[in-house]
């Protein structure tokens, strides 16, 4: 038997007869797939704290499906796989919240399962997660420790999206090493493999942000780590210009990255505009991830302009 046939009742001595259980099929498995996907859009729109509980609910059913019902080998290693999936989401969505010791429980359960499986794109997925966390913590060596290792685990299957994220994270790890010439060569190499992109086949649905604003914001970052704030603002405004309407959140980010950068650069009157343009996103989208950004960008501009900074973001700053 490949499932629990007892189940202990409270005490722990009385153990009931074997019990009839449930054969699931694929018709259980894609229904956990779309509800898995329909879990990356809401993610977009509305951030981790909304979404959160909603992804820990479809992990805990996906969990429970595999303790308590009975299936074909090939449909329990889709439902492991979906099962491993879901707790990176959990974990992503954590992590946007603002909740990085989730996020890490979580990526870790991912983790076990990727190896459980040998699934090197669940693996990818999850090495990549971190390593972008590691990014916004401040702890470069750790994001590209994994971005290479996660390079190494999507050679000759990953589609160029996918190795231009990972190289993305790579150079955004260097830039914060001081290693400004290899990052400004691995992002354009990640630049030349988005490029290479034809659509001929489907991208993973976390893969489907990624394109010529991410790239662009990531290029903000690296002037921004060599001190050169005004060339930052160029490209966080073509990043800006290149935001889809449906992603909130992430039109946030940018937003406040750009407020950031224009502070930096002496701009307080345009950086109170974009704060407030920003701030005004917030209250559709719950992301801790978007609050701290928010009050990254409002502590450069009050060290600019305390009264315009005080303006701002009167209304949303604790």
């Amino acid at each position: 038997m490949n499932r629990r046939s007892f189940i202990a009742l409270t005490g722990g001595a009385a153990v009931s007869a074997a019990l009839p259980q449930p054969r699931i099929g694929a018709e259980t498995v894609m229904d956990l797939r779309t509800g898995l996907a329909s879990l990356y859009g809401l993610d977009d729109r509305f951030g981790g704290a909304t979404v959160g509980p909603l992804a820990q609910a479809h992990f805990s059913r996906v969990e429970r499906i595999i303790a308590t019902t009975s299936y074909p080998g090939t449909i329990g290693r889709q439902l492991r796989l979906i099962a491993g999936e879901t707790a990176e989401h959990v974990a992503w969505l954590a992590f946007d919240a603002g909740d990085n010791q989730c996020a890490l429980v979580h990526w870790h359960h991912a983790l076990t399962r990727a190896e459980e499986l040998q699934d090197h794109s669940l693996a990818v997925l999850v090495m990549a997660s971190m390593a972008l966390m590691n990014i916004r913590e401040k702890q470069p060596d750790k994001a590209l420790e994994l971005a290479r290792g996660a390079q190494e685990k999507a050679k000759g299957w990953a589609p160029p999206s996918l190795l231009s994220i990972l190289a993305t994270r790579e150079a955004r790890a260097l830039a914060m090493l001081g290693d400004h010439v290899s990052a400004r060569s691995t992002l354009a190499n990640a630049t030349r493999v988005y490029e290479q992109e034809r659509g001929a086949r489907p991208l993973p649905d976390w893969v489907v942000f990624h394109g010529p604003g991410e790239l662009a914001m990531a290029q903000a970052a690296l002037f921004t780590e060599s001190g050169h704030h005004k060339a930052a603002v160029d490209w966080l405004r073509r990043s800006l210009g290149h935001q889809e309407t449906s992603y909130a959140r992430n039109e946030a980010l940018v937003r406040f990255s750009l407020a950031g950068a224009l502070a930096r650069a002496g701009e307080a009157e345009e950086s109170a505009n974009e704060l407030k343009s920003g701030s005004v996103l917030l209250t559709e989208v719950s992301s801790g991830r978007a609050r701290s950004s928010m009050q990254e960008a409002h502590s450069f501009l009050h060290a600019l302009d305390p009264a315009a900074a005080a303006a701002s973001t009167a209304h949303l700053i604790a």
